[in-house]
């Protein structure tokens, strides 16, 4: 199937599933932070949606950090590798990203495309997996599919945020029971706060690292090279192997449990 690059509608969408909590499922609602969940259909896919208030923080801050991948790498302890493939328009971009699950699972790996819109005193990312000729699956990991994933960040005024999390994946394999429910117990609050806490140390840090360099904001900046949206083809999860680790057992169950409660 052809890729599309996401217009208007396609962000109101997004922003209105984040915001409608009809049909939801909270699952974890403590401090400033609540998971919802969702059961799809079919049973190997789950949609979570997460939410963080951010007092501290401003907007434009929060947009700055989920679009800056060299700082990623100092605050995401569970990514392997980030990096941009190029561009495909002033606001859209494809890029790869591979991420440790926790052991015995096999690490996942995704190619997306990604697209931002500010609007208004909202901002908005949203993704979804593509396949991009020079980036087949690869030998030690599970090439995982975003059906949609993304971010609405709302802003409460001069120095406050919200910041909502939603995303559907296939992770592609049948995952334990264990797995589906950590990750809305511990896996899903630990990341958002450890986005909360990267927001608080990105003004000092950015003002030491490249402090005008925005190409999410300004365009003109953006070095990557071009992609023919022609040359990309929709990722669809049935052309993926499937595994089977519904059997497996959790490793380390209390160590895990002791860093996914860490605040």
């Amino acid at each position: 199937m052809p890729v599309q690059i996401p217009d208007d509608t396609d962000f109101s969408s997004f922003k209105e599933q984040c915001e409608n909590h009809e049909g939801w499922t909270a699952r974890y609602n403590k401090g400033s932070v609540t998971v919802w969940c969702r059961d799809e259909e079919c049973k190997t896919i789950q949609k979570l949606k997460m939410r963080i208030v951010c007092k501290d923080v401003t907007a434009e801050t929060l947009y700055d950090v989920l679009h800056d991948t060299s700082y990623r790498k100092k605050w995401d302890s569970n990514m392997i590798d980030t990096h941009d493939i190029g561009r495909l328009t002033v606001n859209a971009d494809v890029g790869y990203y591979s991420w440790k699950c926790p052991s015995p699972l096999k690490n996942r790996d995704f190619v997306t495309m990604r697209s931002w819109l500010p609007l208004g005193n909202d901002y908005l990312i949203i993704n979804y997996s593509v396949k991009h000729p020079q980036y087949p699956p690869k030998k030690d990991y599970v090439r995982a599919v975003s059906l949609l994933t993304g971010y609405l960040i709302q802003s409460n005024g001069a120095k406050s945020s919200t910041l909502y999390y939603l995303t559907q994946v296939d992770p592609k394999g049948s995952l334990p029971k264990w797995v589906v429910n950590r990750a809305s117990q511990f896996v899903a609050p630990k990341a958002m706060k450890k986005i909360y806490k990267a927001c608080q140390k990105y003004p000092e840090w950015k003002r030491k690292h490249n402090p005008n360099l925005k190409p999410w904001i300004y365009p003109e900046q953006n070095t990557l090279p071009c992609i023919n949206v022609a040359d990309l083809v929709l990722q669809r999860a049935d052309s993926l192997e499937n595994i089977d680790e519904s059997r497996l057992t959790e490793e380390k169950q209390a160590q895990h449990h002791s860093d996914d409660e860490e605040t």
